[in-house]
């Protein structure tokens, strides 16, 4: 029995041996880390040198992209580490960095995409006073209280985990966890606090944006049945990038749920497979915002030509 502060690491025990195989996973998981950081990294400078971008919809997508860069910088260097390593400990301190990392990631892009459907709800309904509402200074405020309501709201989750008396350091996963540090807990009593914190902490971090999205879609999709089809095209092109983006990070969200607190189902499933499913939403929720807005997207399609050298004539 220790206090988990007396504890100087952590073994991860997802990672099996695949022999030879790991330098091909990490080649794979190089090129697809270069790629979220390269895509994410082009659009946000694109948002920010060009003007005619500096809209409330493409200011919350810049602080979805830089989100996406925080979350898998969190995972990425550490996931490709380990795999071509033997060694699959991991400090406390670095285990619960990554914890508040990974965490803090998958609440502010829950929020952030709820204040973008609350967004296309105004622009879509009231078009003509959306300027009055959503003001730059409204826009900002909404990013800060997005990310602070996030990292308050884990930081003190964060602190009841750290308070625990361990009697184990072996974590059944490929990185760091919160909900499988806590079942490492000696004393029962002690683990139920942080079970119902993280059941409070879950319901607020997906009950709030959820009930947002739900609402603005609903009156969304009303106003789109009165108008004419015009109207609907328009909406419907505004709108299905935020959707593809957020049906995609719920699906994710629910397979690392789906295997984080519940071991049977996934007990049948192969062991690449069940790794590649828990990283699922931090792997292709980055990669697929980039290459969903940065397509469907006109004006953004045109500001990369425009600020891009690619494609730009020689003189």
């Amino acid at each position: 029995m220790m206090n988990s502060t007396q504890l100087t690491s952590f073994i991860l025990a997802g990672y099996s041996d695949i022999g030879h195989l790991k330098y091909l996973y990490f080649i794979i998981l190089t090129v697809l880390y270069v790629s979220i950081v390269f895509a994410n990294t082009v659009l946000i400078v694109v948002i920010c040198m060009e003007r005619s971008l500096h809209e409330p919809m493409y200011l919350f997508l810049c602080s979805l992209f830089v989100n996406d860069l925080y979350g898998t910088t969190g995972l990425f260097p550490a996931l490709m580490t380990h795999l071509v390593s033997d060694d699959h400990t991991v400090s406390t301190v670095c285990c619960y960095i990554q914890i508040f990392v990974l965490y803090t990631y998958g609440s502010t892009e829950f929020s952030n995409l709820a204040v973008m459907s609350y967004d296309r709800y105004l622009a879509i309904c009231y078009p003509l006073q959306y300027n009055v509402i959503m003001t730059p200074s409204r826009v900002c405020i909404l990013i800060c209280v997005i990310w602070l309501y996030s990292f308050v709201k884990f930081s003190i989750q964060l602190s009841l985990t750290i308070r625990l008396r361990l009697c184990g350091n072996v974590i059944d996963k490929v990185y760091c966890d919160n909900y499988l540090v806590v079942k490492l807990a000696c004393s029962t009593s002690d683990a139920t606090v942080n079970n119902i914190s993280g059941l409070c902490g879950i319901v607020l971090s997906v009950t709030v944006p959820l009930i947002t999205i739900v609402f603005s879609y609903i009156k969304i999709l009303t106003i789109c049945l009165k108008s004419s089809i015009e109207t609907r095209q328009k909406a419907f092109s505004t709108c299905s990038p935020h959707l593809a983006s957020l049906l995609n990070f719920a699906f994710g969200c629910f397979l690392t749920l789906l295997q984080s607190r519940f071991d049977s189902p996934m007990r049948n499933v192969p062991t690449v497979l069940h790794t590649i499913l828990s990283v699922y939403y931090l792997m292709c929720q980055p990669l697929l915002n980039p290459i969903v807005y940065g397509v469907r997207m006109a004006k953004i399609r045109q500001a990369c030509k425009y600020i891009l050298p690619v494609g730009k004539p020689t003189l």
